[in-house]
């Protein structure tokens, strides 16, 4: 089992960057694919974007191909998105989610393990 703790949220203004952390707790904890969702008011929550365990492959959703970087560092049993250019709709709170599915999965419902939130918000 896994617990994470999203970090890093905060307000900024259009065009700006934030970079989140979903810290995870337990040895295993490189063992398992993180992904990251956001939700925003009244809407369902979708994928931003995925790296595998190893940190070879990685997933974006379209809306933030080429704004959005996500990396981890294994050993701090740690997982940065680094958002750039954001813009409002980018408003949001982000989660960090976990599996130990053998490929990366996009669907909500797939993972097993999520952190708490942290609210993003972008102003015009």
């Amino acid at each position: 089992q896994v617990q994470l703790v999203e970090s890093g949220g905060g307000s900024v203004q259009a065009g700006g960057s934030l970079r989140l952390s979903c810290a995870a707790s337990g040895r295993t904890a490189s063992t398992y694919n993180v992904a990251w969702f956001r939700q925003a008011p009244g809407k369902e929550r979708e994928f931003v974007a995925a790296i595998s365990r190893s940190g070879s492959s990685t997933y974006y959703a379209d809306s933030v191909k080429g704004r959005f970087t996500i990396s981890r560092d294994n050993a701090k049993n740690t997982v940065y998105p680094q958002m750039n250019s954001l813009n409002p709709e980018d408003t949001a709170v982000y989660y960090c989610a976990a599996n130990r599915a053998i490929a990366v999965v996009t669907t909500p419902k797939m993972y097993d393990y999520w952190g708490q939130g942290t609210q993003v918000t972008v102003s015009s």
